[in-house]
């Protein structure tokens, strides 16, 4: 891998990254990642694009047969990251595993009603119910000082 930076720019321009790949991996969308982390964004696949979306926006991430997505109030994306990647890089105070195929978003869960087997289920803005497993119970009550 080749990088060259440039650090001359007039003081109208705004910093900019350029990135020549035929492909983009899993190192490629973690580096993606972490530069937009600064402004809050995400880098996603959507019909064979990649988009960007700001992590407030990002209701839930679910991996299903070995893919992750991110769900929005209106759009399902695709993320290359595992979901144990996104739980060390989203910020752990908004961010909550649910269980083994879901990381939560805090701040979009609008009640939790506690069912079966001492397990608990999140009611999110869309109306999605994700269940809280017995083993990331503790950790949430911590995050919202039950």
């Amino acid at each position: 891998m080749k990088i060259t930076i440039l650090e001359k720019k007039s003081s109208d321009e705004e910093d900019e990254v350029i990135l020549k790949c035929d492909y983009i991996d899993e190192n490629l969308t973690k580096l993606l990642n972490l530069l937009k982390a600064g402004k809050g964004k995400m880098n996603f696949y959507k019909d064979s694009k990649i988009v960007f979306v700001d992590q407030k926006e990002i209701l839930y991430f679910e991996s299903v047969d070995d893919t992750v997505f991110a769900y929005t109030n209106d759009c399902v994306y695709e993320t290359k990251s595992k979901l144990y990647q996104l739980e060390e890089e989203l910020p752990s105070g908004t961010f909550f595993r649910a269980n083994k195929s879901v990381i939560v978003n805090l701040d979009k869960i609008d009640n939790l009603t506690p069912i079966f087997g001492g397990r608990f289920e999140a009611s999110l803005q869309n109306g999605y119910k994700v269940v809280i497993s017995r083993n990331y119970l503790q950790r949430l009550k911590e995050l919202l000082g039950l």
